[in-house]
């Protein structure tokens, strides 16, 4: 069995942007250089508010946004870590041509590179990566209860659920290091 051939998969339950940011500050504790991200979702899913977790996590300069105009941004680190490259891939159409062309001043293996609608994309920068599809109830019936839905005792409102599966792809990701984003 090839590297890329191994997957292993965490699901979590996450109930407000304020989660959903903690999850990507614990992502980030588990990240290292060479580390490639794809994140998946519909607008407004949060991908942009878990890679501001991982900026915060992997203590980076720069407020991370949305790099939907600029296509890519670079966060150097302040705290002697590796960088995030953030990426929105969500104009490109041609894929990893166009990821080549857009010449970054950090190169993937010296850098956490994170890349908001990758999939499909970028796959074949790296052998070893982490997809996390972020998904939310829409339409009929679920939409009408999460806007009638009072804020649970915890403040959570149905509308900001979101459930997350984060899948490691190869040998990087196959003995157990994601078992920690499941601890809360």
């Amino acid at each position: 069995m090839s590297a890329a051939a191994t997957t292993t998969a965490v699901q979590l339950t996450v109930e407000s942007p304020e989660q959903m940011q903690e999850l990507g500050s614990r992502l980030a504790a588990v990240l290292r250089a060479g580390d490639l991200v794809l994140l998946t979702g519909a607008l407004g899913a949060g991908k942009t508010t878990l890679a501001r977790g991982l900026g915060a996590g992997l203590g980076v300069r720069g407020a991370v946004t949305s790099p939907t105009f600029v296509i890519a941004r670079v966060h150097p680190s302040v705290s002697g870590g590796p960088p995030l490259v953030h990426v929105d891939a969500y104009r490109l159409g041609g894929g990893l041509e166009e990821m080549e062309d857009l010449d970054l001043d950090v190169s993937l293996p010296e850098s956490v590179m994170v890349v908001e609608w990758g999939e499909g994309k970028v796959e074949e920068l790296a052998e070893d990566r982490l997809h996390v599809v972020i998904e939310r109830t829409t339409g009929g019936a679920a939409e009408a209860a999460a806007d009638a839905a009072e804020p649970d005792a915890e403040g959570a409102d149905a509308a900001d659920v979101r459930h997350v599966t984060v899948t490691g792809v190869g040998e990087r990701w196959a003995h157990g290091a994601l078992a920690a984003l499941a601890r809360t």
